[in-house]
């Protein structure tokens, strides 16, 4: 199993806003610190507004911060949120799905399976473990005129 580049970018968004809690952060600051070009950042930014999972504030002083305590909010959530619509194999593309051994293959459940039990231990880890305590991860995405 493979995540997009969008999902590994969301959560890279959504950790530095919880390491940086109690301001606003920007998207040139995340891009900098998080490797990753800004269009990419402001689709991504753009639907975890959609999705609660962070608040955005337009102009001057704008920015985005988290939509809901980082307790409350599990890394499953998010990767199911944004792979939603990409099959993991063909097989589980009803529309564009090619393969004859549809009906008889048993490696279509089997990969379910697999994914299912992914997003239930996903479904255990909030951004707040993956955060709270982290100091070296705190220190990589914390601006340094920002770190107390």
């Amino acid at each position: 199993m493979r995540l997009t580049k969008r999902t590994n970018i969301s959560m890279r968004v959504l950790m530095y806003c919880a390491a940086n809690m109690g301001r606003l952060v920007t998207k040139s600051e995340i891009a900098e610190r998080c490797n990753t070009s800004e269009n990419h950042l402001a689709q991504v930014i753009n639907r975890l507004g959609q999705l609660g999972f962070v608040q955005t504030q337009r102009g001057r002083n704008g920015g985005l911060t988290l939509g809901r305590d980082s307790r409350d909010i599990r890394v499953g959530d998010v990767f199911r949120a944004i792979e939603t619509g990409v099959p993991v194999t063909e097989c589980f593309a009803d529309d564009e799905n090619t393969c004859p051994l549809i009906d008889a293959c048993l490696l279509r459940p089997a990969i379910a399976d697999a994914i299912e039990a992914f997003y239930r231990r996903m479904d255990e880890v909030s951004l707040d473990q993956l955060v709270c305590g982290n100091h070296r991860l705190i220190e990589m995405l914390t601006p340094e005129a920002c770190r107390a």
